[in-house]
């Protein structure tokens, strides 16, 4: 049961797209046995865009700092920090807006908020106790965004290298390689490093440690 004496532990994870930063925060979450954990995905904060016109919603840069409601993801972590139940939005891609559904989250002791523009918030870097950016080589994430966004989105594979070369890749290299200079830990090729994500793991576990004592 957790002490709620002790704020839970706060790790964000980011790295481009098809960087692998969803496997080491799944294989981070599922080696914490015997603690309560939460995972936060950014993409849930897309801003609401439901005064726009539809025309208006898919010339989105989802890539870029703007897109994301980042006022509210800090205030629902401050929430959770103080162990209230938060309601999370629920962003609805069908029609680019957030739905008018909410999905209502409790507070765990180690919370994992994963997206690639985690670390580019001062004041959502201040509430993190782990900063964590997965490093992939360019080459490795645009061919797992192809087999993603096919497979899994019904994209074409033009479309999904139009959309790179236009937003994608220069996002990255101007707003999210850029806030690796803020993390504590650098994870090269993603969730295959099992070195890192076990020291990762050791880690965690001896900060919850402490914080119980």
């Amino acid at each position: 049961m957790a002490n709620r004496e002790n704020k839970p532990v706060i790790i964000g994870v980011t790295g481009g797209s098809g960087s692998g930063k969803t496997t080491v925060s799944r294989a981070i979450f599922e080696q914490l046995h015997g603690h309560s954990l939460l995972m936060l995905q950014e993409d849930s904060y897309y801003n609401d865009q439901s005064d726009m016109p539809f025309e208006e919603r898919i010339k989105t840069n989802y890539d870029h700092p703007n897109a994301f409601d980042t006022e509210l993801l800090v205030k629902q972590l401050k929430d959770l920090l103080d162990w209230k139940t938060i309601e999370k939005p629920i962003y609805d891609y069908t029609e680019h807006t957030r739905s008018s559904e909410v999905e209502k989250v409790e507070p765990k002791e180690v919370i994992i908020l994963e997206g690639i523009l985690v670390l580019n918030d001062p004041t959502l870097r201040d509430l993190m106790d782990i900063k964590i950016f997965v490093d992939t080589d360019d080459d490795i994430r645009i061919i797992r965004r192809i087999q993603r966004d096919i497979e899994e989105r019904g994209r074409s594979l033009q479309s999904v290298i139009d959309q790179y070369k236009s937003t994608v890749k220069p996002m990255y290299h101007q707003f999210i390689e850029p806030t690796k200079r803020y993390a504590d830990i650098i994870v090269p090729e993603g969730g295959e490093n099992q070195v890192a994500i076990d020291l990762l793991v050791t880690k965690v576990r001896d900060i919850l440690r402490k914080r119980e004592k």
